[in-house]
């Protein structure tokens, strides 16, 4: 697939088909997606491919935990502390935008938690990809992640197949570590849904805006 037209048309899906996703095709992609580049070779990366029972058990978990009333214990801080412009804005206009697809109103806080919830059943993707690396590494390793998640995303596209990276599924790192017999010495970056998009599901009908490249973009010559 041409590689402008993958990126494009990659998007956050956050409703799969419940068909199974081909072991094969899952090495395909983890095997394009290693070719990303890192600082000096370091290749931070660890992938666990979480599927069927385990899935279940391990979401499960998660769930039950957030219903409980914890709201768990990143590795590391994902978002600002606090919220300025554009970025506040930006914020708010993704999640209105789900809200409004799927008629959620302000009010109606018991389906906000219920959308919210199905975060941690990665949208109820037969496949959850979790990111580890050691917690040695430093700042370059998470661009060096950023990296090969973009490739593995892309390599999904390319094989016919959906995702949505997942930051809510790292803040319960504690859980998917004992789970999943992960150390702790290592950093859970972000989880990510991998499936067959339904393309009939109502949430998938929607697309988030992307700046113009004038506004983010300076030429010196």
């Amino acid at each position: 697939m041409n590689v402008i037209k993958a990126l494009e048309q990659r998007k956050s899906t956050r409703a799969f088909l419940s068909k199974e996703v081909e072991q094969e095709k899952i090495n395909t992609i983890l095997n394009a997606a290693r070719h990303a580049p890192s600082g000096t070779n370091t290749q931070p990366w660890q992938v666990a491919v979480v599927t069927g029972e385990a899935k279940t058990k391990l979401q499960t978990k998660i769930e039950e935990a957030f219903r409980a009333g914890d709201k768990g214990n990143a590795d590391y801080t994902y978002y600002p502390d606090e919220w300025q412009q554009p970025y506040a804005s930006r914020r708010k206009e993704c999640a209105l935008l789900m809200y409004k697809t799927l008629g959620i109103t302000r009010e109606d806080k018991e389906r906000q938690i219920n959308q919210w919830v199905a975060n941690y059943r990665a949208f109820d993707a037969p496949v959850l990809l979790l990111f580890f690396m050691d917690d040695v590494m430093q700042t370059g390793s998470y661009i060096d992640y950023g990296m090969f998640l973009q490739s593995v995303m892309l390599a999904a596209v390319d094989q016919g197949l959906a995702t949505c990276p997942q930051a809510s599924i790292a803040d319960y790192p504690e859980i998917i570590k004992a789970e999943l017999a992960y150390p702790e010495e290592t950093v859970l970056l972000c989880g990510m849904a991998l499936g067959y998009e339904d393309k009939d599901a109502l949430v998938n009908s929607y697309r988030t805006s992307r700046e113009d490249v004038d506004s983010f973009t300076r030429y010196f010559k």
